[in-house]
């Protein structure tokens, strides 16, 4: 994070995030869902500048033509939500530069929104602990909570209910989406929770993160949403099946899709299999990353 003189503007990293496991436990009244997730940082980002504006309207821009950048752009939201929140009259100018692929199923536009509520919280000086910015972005998204602790975390309730973890091991992550769009709620709405047949051993999960073994990590990877995206999307079987061919040690769809991604124990192994998967499915949306955590000690953070 970076801060200009007299705290004007603000620069921050906005990471995307996947998921190790994602089990739903049954279907509320509300219509929404009860989660248990394991949810882990990686290191691809989108950039987020935020400077205060003389005015006091609220301006955003982006390098992405078909992103809208009024009300309908998620930190647009964000930063109207702490303007009234907090009573503040300065507009703010937010430039968002986007590398996280959109509507991925990677929480980038939720991360978007989490650094423009860190970055206000920052440039307005308002002190607000962790607790309440999660608060005020529970308001704009079940992920965004997530995405203002980052790291590795179990994630319940909708996804807001957090428990921050030992952080997960090192590995590469191969991150591959094809050139289609998955609507989340559809994924939800058409989940037959009761024909589900595998669940993920959350437990199993959670006790490699804590022994920091990467390969007991692989074995319990499970995304009960696969069976209602890869029959839709066989392309996202697809590519899962071909990935696995390349030398990954773990491949799993990350939340309602249609990303897929890989782990790998070498850097070169994962860009190889980028090239391959780019070849294969003719898709441009294709990334090696690493594991992001804030207390990790390898990779290049």
């Amino acid at each position: 994070m970076e801060y200009g003189d007299y705290m004007e503007y603000i620069k921050l990293k906005s990471r995307a995030k996947i998921n190790l496991t994602l089990d739903v436990v049954a279907k509320r009244e509300d219509g929404y869902h009860d989660l248990e997730m394991i949810m882990q940082t990686v290191s691809l980002y989108d950039s987020i500048f935020i400077k205060k504006a003389e005015n006091d309207g609220i301006v955003v821009k982006t390098n992405l033509y078909y992103l809208p950048t009024d009300e309908r752009n998620i930190t647009y939201k964000a930063a109207k939500l702490i303007k009234e929140e907090f009573d503040i009259q300065q507009g703010v100018y937010i430039e968002l530069t986007k590398r996280i692929p959109v509507a991925a199923g990677l929480a980038g536009g939720s991360g978007n929104c989490a650094a423009v509520i860190k970055g206000m919280n920052k440039l307005f000086d308002l002190n607000l602990s962790m607790e309440r910015m999660m608060e005020l972005g529970a308001r704009l998204g079940s992920d965004v909570p997530y995405c203002l602790m980052e790291g590795t975390a179990l994630a319940q309730g909708r996804g807001e209910i957090l428990t921050a973890l030992s952080p997960c091991p090192h590995f590469y992550v191969l991150l591959a989406k094809p050139d289609i769009s998955v609507s989340t709620a559809q994924v939800y709405k058409n989940l037959k929770l009761e024909e589900v047949k595998s669940h993920p051993n959350t437990k199993a999960v959670l006790k490699a993160i804590e022994d920091g073994d990467a390969e007991g990590i692989s074995l319990g990877l499970c995304n009960v949403l696969e069976t209602v995206t890869i029959p839709c999307k066989p392309i996202v079987g697809n590519i899962k099946e071909f990935i696995q061919n390349q030398g990954a040690f773990g491949v799993l769809m990350s939340g309602s899709g249609p990303t897929v991604f890989a782990m790998f124990h070498k850097k070169e192994t994962a860009k190889d299999a980028a090239y391959k998967v780019k070849e294969k499915f003719g898709i441009k949306d294709v990334y090696v990353t690493e594991i992001y955590n804030s207390t990790c000690a390898k990779g290049k953070n």
